[in-house]
């Protein structure tokens, strides 16, 4: 067993030797607390990853709808709205050779296909309240600008969509064994991610120190997943209906057209979003020193609707008031949202307006929720 050597202020010298961890549970406290010992900037040295925790003892369904059938560690989301998962075993669990090795990838493949993002957002927010927190206040913090917290979660359903997760398995110790079947996994899945961490620790006089290191990053796993696909691109009118175009094609691009057409005048400033994948655009109307966004489009063909953060800002921080604009989108032909999704941040297809009709509608419900503001 090695050690570390600190060296205090006042010149002693201080030999930290290896301890194991009491439980389980204190190593995932430990991450749960300080997640920068994961290590980010050793899984990535050029864009340092980050971490926002999204939930301990995360729910995870096993089919369409169901209820949590597994319980992960940790779910984490990076920077770039990256799903991460995490398990965590001590290196005295047996479990930890090959058990773990299937647990972690039967969450890899049910998590891509059951596990919508307002769910992972929902379960957020519940950790969020259960600290006295605001979750869009913690996102705006971690990003470093409010503006973005939309797009990230899009991006993050963009991400599960395209199987472009991160798997992680945290332990004291990783035997010989799981390092190589975690450097072969992580060669051969593509965009997934498979990676251990090795967090010692070491004490000794009241101090403590956690030495992370990560494995699994083969010269040929890191050429494969070069972080260069995950350089921003900041998106405007002319990239944003060309990228459209090619995804969607001319009918959809049509109808967001007419869309931004209207906003130019109704909710002028437009917010441009900086995704990788998918571009977006947020108009907002600005009213009494508040900004209200009730839509973005995305070029993915979707139309995002954000009534959660609406709850904050009036007249709409009335349920009532929510619900109504909500059954207002409802009478466009085709639409069903539930009405739940007055606290949530549900989505309509682009291809829902292409009829004239439907589209008119669109556009007056638009009209009903600037003249609202309007009115304080």
């Amino acid at each position: 067993m090695g050690g570390i050597y600190l060296i205090h202020s006042e010149g002693q010298l201080v030999e930290m030797k290896e301890q194991s961890y009491d439980s389980e549970d204190l190593l995932q406290g430990l991450l749960a607390k300080y997640p920068s010992v994961l290590a980010g900037d050793q899984m990535d040295d050029s864009a340092p990853r980050r971490w926002l925790l999204i939930s301990r003892e995360a729910a995870l369904p096993s089919e369409e709808g169901g209820t949590g059938r597994w319980s992960i560690d940790h779910l984490f989301l990076d920077q770039d709205a990256i799903p991460t998962i995490v398990e965590v075993k001590r290196s005295t669990d047996t479990r930890i050779r090959r058990e773990v090795v299937g647990q972690i990838l039967d969450y890899a493949a049910n998590a891509v296909v059951y596990w919508p993002v307002e769910t992972i957002r929902a379960q957020f927010e519940a950790h969020c309240e259960a600290q006295g927190l605001n979750s869009e206040k913690v996102v705006g913090e971690f990003l470093g600008d409010d503006a973005l917290c939309e797009e990230f979660w899009q991006k993050a359903k963009t991400n599960l969509q395209a199987g472009r997760i991160r798997l992680v398995f945290v332990a004291d110790e990783i035997p010989t064994e799981l390092r190589r079947v975690v450097e072969f996994l992580n060669e051969q899945m593509d965009p997934a991610e498979v990676l251990a961490v090795e967090v010692k620790q070491y004490a000794n006089q009241g101090l403590k120190a956690l030495v992370p290191r990560v494995i699994g990053q083969t010269a040929e796993a890191q050429r494969k997943k070069s972080s260069a696909g995950r350089v921003n691109k900041q998106w405007d009118e002319s990239s944003l209906i060309q990228e459209l175009q090619r995804q969607r094609g001319t009918v959809e691009v049509d109808t967001a057209k007419a869309i931004l057409e209207w906003a130019k005048a109704q909710m002028p400033r437009m917010w441009w979003g900086s995704g990788s994948l998918n571009g977006s655009v947020y108009p907002v109307l600005d009213h009494k020193g508040i900004g209200y966004s009730l839509f973005g489009i995305f070029t993915n063909g979707n139309i995002s609707l954000s009534f959660q953060p609406l709850r904050g800002r009036p007249p709409f921080n009335d349920d009532s008031k929510r619900l109504q604009l909500l059954r207002r989108f409802n009478e466009i032909a085709g639409v069903r949202l539930p009405d739940d999704a007055v606290d949530r941040y549900p989505s309509i297809a682009l291809s829902m307006l292409k009829d004239e009709v439907a589209l008119k509608k669109f556009l007056e419900v638009l009209g009903w929720f600037a003249q609202e503001i309007k009115r304080l």
